[in-house]
């Protein structure tokens, strides 16, 4: 099974950065490039503990749904989203966050399994680790400007930070 690790240091609180990242309106925003919506679950506003999304997006020329689930929650510091419907075999993804010198350190856990056998591990290899860890990493790269700069206000209510 596939692992990847990232992270990013964001000069920001770490309740923006945690709310940030599982706000389905930023989502979409960092993932204009592929056309992803929510089209069912919570499709807007922040999602929660047991809440699910059901997100249609386009890759690699084809329009795909993917239903992922929270199945865990320590808000602000880690929640883990789980694929509970798609294309992949599994997907578990567990966003981690940590205060170290006043700063927020953002750690993506990525582990996923892909279907067909033999050429799924062989596209693994190929192609698809490296097209998500880049879609991650510009995720994030979407995430730190938001929470750096006045931009988090457009899609979180300010009164949870101040």
């Amino acid at each position: 099974m596939p692992k990847i690790e990232i992270s990013i240091e964001i000069d920001a609180p770490i309740e923006i950065c945690f709310d940030l990242s599982r706000s389905i309106d930023l989502h979409r925003i960092s993932t204009s490039k592929t056309n992803e919506k929510a089209i069912s679950g919570v499709t807007s506003g922040l999602i929660n503990l047991n809440e699910t999304v059901t997100w249609e997006a386009t890759h690699f020329g084809f329009r795909q749904h993917l239903t992922s689930k929270i199945t865990a929650y320590n808000r602000p510091h880690s929640f883990v989203d789980e694929q509970s419907k798609g294309i992949f075999k599994s997907i578990f993804h567990l966003h981690e966050f940590q205060e170290i010198n006043g700063k927020v350190v953002m750690k993506d856990t990525f582990e996923f399994s892909s279907p067909y056998g033999i050429l799924g591990k062989l596209f693994n290899f190929l192609v698809l680790t490296s097209y998500l860890k880049n879609f991650l990493m510009e995720r994030n790269q979407v995430i730190k400007s938001y929470a750096e700069t006045e931009k988090w206000k457009t899609v979180l209510a300010e009164k949870n930070y101040l």
